[in-house]
């Protein structure tokens, strides 16, 4: 039997890629720290991605794929490297952020030096960040390097933008969720509702590693839904899959990023679209579904910051409420039409 190894397969890249992996007749093999819950036919070893004669035991000539969902920096990417020489192939998350804009600029920095000015729609060969321990990015873009360059067997890389599906962490979904389990009817929208910032089902990654497994993928793939969606798209997505209602109201442009009223996670000044290897064929409507009804059966207000740590870290509060009923008065504040 074909035979999968992932690293930090409990998050909701991991599984989504095990489910399809398992469905597709692999074994799965899931290396992480803590002892989880895994679907049948799944095994786990509790290992450190960075042990690498713990992992390496793990991976042999058998192995078709060793994917890391956990590979954020050199040595993470060193340590996979020597730990996988005898797989098919290793497959690598990155993330969009490494991409920066002509005069530098990052995603990292947006709130301090403004928005990137990225070039539409951004591609595998668009300018990255300089590797480095500096920021996030740039400890992708180093992990990236090191394992292209290191790995004795074929790697890929892939580079997905603002994921959206269940078991996440950073379940941007949240943001209407809970306004309209709150009973909100008006949702102002900063930038007139109008922002676009490339979003990635899990489920597509899960489909770019089987590409990646086939060979069908160069040897870095941009990720994305089949659509860049806006804000208020993404809205009228989520009150679908809800069957709820709300009305959305575009806010007048604000002059800096992060916009102070109607800020989502998606609000961005300037658009962020990418042009992908491995595009779904799924649109964010078509896909955000199973994001949103896991959301309504799993997170409360009361414990959303413990599930959902990350939108949790987000220097803004999410729900200010009253600061939303300050926006809707806003002149120039319009209903946006469906």
């Amino acid at each position: 039997m074909p035979r999968a190894v992932i690293v930090g397969g409990t998050g909701q890249i991991g599984l989504a890629t095990l489910r399809r992996l398992v469905g597709d007749g692999l074994g799965v093999t899931v290396v992480s720290r803590h002892a989880t819950a895994l679907p049948d036919g799944c095994r786990h070893i509790e290992a450190d991605a960075r042990d690498v004669e713990r992992l390496g035991a793990v991976v042999g000539p058998d192995t078709d794929l060793l994917l890391s969902c956990v590979a954020f920096d050199a040595a993470d990417a060193e340590c996979l490297a020597r730990a996988g020489r005898k797989a098919g192939r290793i497959v690598a998350i990155s993330s969009a952020s490494v991409y920066r804009d002509d005069e530098g600029r990052t995603l990292d920095e947006a709130s301090e030096c403004g928005f990137p000015a990225f070039p539409v729609p951004l591609t595998e060969e668009s300018p990255t960040v300089a590797p480095g321990p500096e920021t996030y990015s740039t400890r992708k873009i180093a992990m990236e390097k090191a394992l292209l360059d290191g790995s004795s067997c074929p790697v890929t890389i892939l580079r997905p933008c603002a994921i959206h599906g269940p078991e996440s962490k950073h379940a941007r979904e949240w943001w209407f969720v809970k306004r309209l389990l709150d009973g909100r009817t008006a949702i102002p929208l900063a930038y007139g509702g109008q922002s676009r910032f490339q979003t990635t089902s899990a489920a597509a990654i899960a489909d770019a590693v089987m590409e990646a497994v086939a060979g069908n993928l160069p040897a870095v793939a941009n990720v994305s839904d089949a659509d860049c969606p806006t804000v208020a798209e993404i809205g009228r997505a989520i009150m679908d899959v809800m069957d709820g209602r709300a009305e959305l109201v575009g806010l007048p442009d604000a002059p800096t990023h992060p916009p102070k009223l109607g800020a989502t996670p998606w609000s961005v000044r300037l658009p962020m679209v990418c042009s992908a290897a491995a595009t779904a064929e799924a649109t964010y409507a078509q896909s955000v579904g199973p994001a949103v009804r896991w959301l309504v059966d799993n997170v409360r207000s009361e414990n959303w910051r413990e599930r959902l740590p990350q939108l949790a870290a987000y220097h803004n509060d999410h729900f200010d409420y009253q600061a939303d009923e300050r926006a809707l008065q806003l002149p120039g504040a319009a209903s946006l039409a469906a």
